[in-house]
């Protein structure tokens, strides 16, 4: 195997490249380190200049350089230690070698649009690979021999206990390791509660109106009728559900109550207290997608449903919006009462390797420290998303902003939305039309835009809205 090339002490004459233009200076010294270790110019272990040292070479303040590099250790790329140089994280090294910005994609690689708009996607700039990559050697050493032959029917054991330790602490969950099960995501997780649902005798399922259309068609691939519930600003509307549950029999419910998906409403706690009422009076089951809960910017975090009843709530999550959809790795905290009587049918689990690797993920922090930068990117892109729209459509409402990754935008009168997103797309824009998440043709059609930001480059953001602004005002 080839091995890495021996790491020079010190890396203080690496030519950094700010360039000139509107992105912000803290910005451009980040890109430029970040490029200079990925193409192996500053190679793992290698000490960066002092912050103070940096500032004077390059003309700058001491604190672009302190916050750039208060930056790229949050996110793994560099390590620090009180009284020690700042250095490139070990396993940043890759024998074939980290592609240039303009190196060609592998053959069959998807490419994102340049101005992703697209929502439900994270920030694949800043994927922890540096982090992913130490917890699966980690897992490697930890590993008996004996279990690299096997895979845990409901999970591994070091990755149920860390699952569950978090999401007390983080989600105030009511969990303990039996209650979970490792699944390949929140997808995976739906095919087999809407299989022991089927089973269990259910038809229908209460579902929110508009919402994420996957989990629907997986209910309903399981033979599950989906019964639409509108949603306002108080999240989904309780009386209604309750209607609809009266008319149809449906004694389950797919929510999403601490981020609505799209319209952004959070579950009022009046709302919170009366759908768990219901629950309990019907012997029901309530699902609970937690699919985008760590991002909150203009409220105080709140607490997974499923801590009021744990005994009737599924708790749904994974790391597709936290970290990367490519990893396939999440989890379901069904308390064992619930398991056993919704017979919920035993799927392929994820590799042995990858569970334990999720273990030492959460256990080490570093999904934590991940988050803390990615809130922190999220909340300065989203002000930059909505200074623009503030400048170029003055005239249309945006909602939904107070947490998650996306934002819904409102097109004037008689602009259609599904034109919209195509002559967008003419243009490299991604962005999603409102209507495609209703669950029900009879729904009356808002004409707006679902916008993501997670995925947008900062630099990238007013040329992005920009173009938007000139394909909606071809229809106006």
């Amino acid at each position: 195997m080839p091995r890495p090339p021996a790491a020079p002490a010190l890396a203080w004459e690496t030519l950094l490249d700010l360039d000139d233009g509107p992105v912000p200076l803290r910005d451009r010294l980040e890109r430029s380190i970040r490029e200079a270790v990925h193409a192996g110019r500053i190679p793992p272990g290698a000490a960066l200049p002092p912050s103070r040292t940096l500032a004077e070479t390059l003309g700058v303040s001491r604190w672009v350089v302190t916050e750039t590099y208060g930056q790229l250790v949050a996110e793994g790329l560099l390590d620090a230690t009180v009284g020690a140089a700042t250095r490139v994280a070990a396993g940043t090294w890759h024998p074939s070698g980290r592609p240039s910005a303009d190196a060609r994609p592998l053959r069959g690689e998807y490419r994102r649009p340049t101005y992703d708009l697209g929502p439900g996607v994270p920030d694949l700039r800043h994927v922890p690979r540096a982090r992913w990559a130490a917890s699966v050697r980690r897992a490697l050493d930890l590993l008996p021999d004996a279990e690299l032959a096997v895979v845990d029917r409901l999970g591994h054991p070091l990755a149920r206990a860390a699952v569950a330790d978090y999401l007390v602490r983080s989600r105030r969950a009511v969990a303990q390791p039996d209650d979970v099960v490792i699944t390949h995501g929140a997808t995976d997780g739906m095919v087999g509660l809407a299989a022991g649902l089927r089973t269990a005798g259910h038809r229908s399922l209460l579902v929110e109106d508009p919402s994420w259309s996957r989990l629907r068609e997986v209910a309903a691939a399981a033979g599950l009728t989906p019964v639409p519930v509108p949603v306002d600003d108080g999240g989904v509307d309780v009386d209604a559900l309750v209607h609809a549950a009266d008319r149809t029999g449906a004694r389950a419910a797919l929510l999403t109550p601490a981020h609505q998906f799209p319209l952004g409403a959070a579950l009022s706690p009046a709302r919170r207290e009366a759908i768990v009422r219901w629950a309990r009076q019907v012997d029901g089951v309530l699902i609970e997608d937690d699919y985008d809960a760590e991002f909150r910017y203009d409220r105080r975090p709140i607490a997974a449903l499923q801590g009021l009843a744990p005994e009737r709530i599924v708790l749904l999550g994974s790391l597709s919006k936290s970290v990367a959809q490519a990893l396939g790795l999440g989890w379901a905290i069904i308390p064992g009462g619930l398991r056993e009587k919704l017979r919920i049918p035993e799927t392929a689990r994820p590799s042995t390797l990858d569970q334990v690797a999720l273990a030492r993920f959460f256990e080490s922090g570093d999904l934590e420290r991940h988050l803390r930068a990615a809130r922190g990117r999220f909340r300065r892109r989203r002000a930059a998303l909505l200074e623009a729209l503030a400048r170029e459509l003055p005239e249309l409402a945006v909602t939904g902003v107070a947490a998650g990754m996306h934002a819904v935008l409102e097109l004037p009168t008689g602009v259609r939305a599904a034109h919209v997103r195509d002559a967008a797309a003419r243009v490299d824009v991604a962005v999603s039309d409102l209507g495609r998440y209703r669950a029900s043709s009879r729904t009356p059609k808002s004409e707006a835009l679902v916008l993501g930001y997670g995925n947008l480059s900062d630099a990238l953001v007013d040329e992005a809205v920009g173009r938007l602004a000139r394909a909606i005002r071809s229809f106006a």
